[in-house]
């Protein structure tokens, strides 16, 4: 009865702050809200048993991706003088708000009226004992759909180029983002003493255990570059300059190392095949060297283009 009570008032706060997120009168309230439901929807992952899927909403989905939105808006604002308008219900938006409804009703049906899917679980267990992990989810994205996960570090990497590509030519050869300054005694500051060791011993630990139980790459890499970023925006240390060599070769070893990997598995039998002999060790390094370009481009998204600028 109290299991019961709990998910459908975790529903109701869903559907409630969604609906906030969407119909918001200001854009920073919506990125709030926008927070806020990536936080109740890895709650309700948590529920349905899908750890590792909450763990990845948590860290990407409210983390990350929240702190991408509010660094947008904050460069918006600054590129405006006038204070934001509030929104008025014109035509086009009430009509889009139609056709929107329109298309989550038929999704809704479809949903509905698709036939009970029988799912991959039976196939996952026969053959988890050559996929070289015993968690069936990193067996799934880095053995039998490796596919997935190599085209996901890619497109990660193309979009922290199409991010550079913002950059002015002059400002090429400078560091990632505004310079952050803090004051030494600032709450920030302290954030940034106290939270980088905590997350690091967790990043490692969710890479380390995610052959056997929630965690991996994705994982551990978004609170490694939580880490890297709370660490900058103390005034810790400096961003790397988009030119700094280290930094790209962190960016590109994980796709790189990945995907001759998996050109290597031809001549194991076919492409993105681990032999079983050798699969565990393989899939922890790949987990490895992910982690890291993760880790370096999850960061550099947020930081944004070089621009040269300081930020008090």
């Amino acid at each position: 009865m109290i299991a019961s009570l709990f998910d459908l008032t975790l529903c109701l706060l869903i559907l409630a702050v969604a609906g906030a997120a969407v119909f918001g009168r200001a854009a920073f309230m919506a990125v709030v809200f926008f927070i806020v439901y990536g936080i109740l929807i890895a709650i309700a992952w948590l529920r349905l048993g899908a750890i590792d899927v909450a763990l990845a909403e948590a860290a990407i989905g409210a983390g990350l991706t929240g702190v991408l939105l509010l660094a947008a808006l904050s460069r918006i604002m600054r590129n405006i003088d006038a204070p934001e308008p509030a929104p008025v219900l014109e035509g086009k938006t009430i009509a889009t708000g139609l056709a929107s409804l329109v298309v989550t009703a038929l999704v809704a049906h479809a949903f509905l009226t698709l036939p009970e899917p029988r799912g991959l679980q039976s196939r996952v267990t026969a053959n988890l004992a050559d996929a070289g992990a015993e968690n069936p989810v990193t067996a799934v994205l880095l053995n039998f759909r490796g596919w997935d996960t190599l085209l996901e570090s890619i497109v990660l990497l193309a979009a922290l180029l199409g991010v550079w590509t913002l950059a002015r030519d002059d400002a090429w050869s400078g560091r990632a983002g505004l310079r952050h300054v803090t004051r030494p005694g600032g709450v920030l500051a302290q954030f940034g003493r106290i939270l980088p060791p905590i997350g690091l011993l967790v990043g490692i630990y969710l890479v380390w255990a995610g052959s056997k139980q929630p965690g991996g790459a994705f994982q551990g890499g978004t609170v490694l570059a939580a880490v890297w970023i709370v660490t900058i925006m103390a005034g810790l240390m400096q961003a790397p300059r988009v030119a700094d060599r280290a930094l790209r070769a962190a960016l590109v070893i994980g796709p790189v190392i990945f995907l001759a990997l998996a050109v290597a598995g031809v001549f194991a039998g076919a492409f993105l095949v681990f032999p079983p002999a050798h699969a565990g060790w393989l899939i922890l390094a790949v987990e490895a060297v992910l982690t890291l370009s993760i880790a370096a481009t999850l960061a550099m998204l947020i930081f944004g283009p070089p621009e040269g600028e300081e930020k008090r």
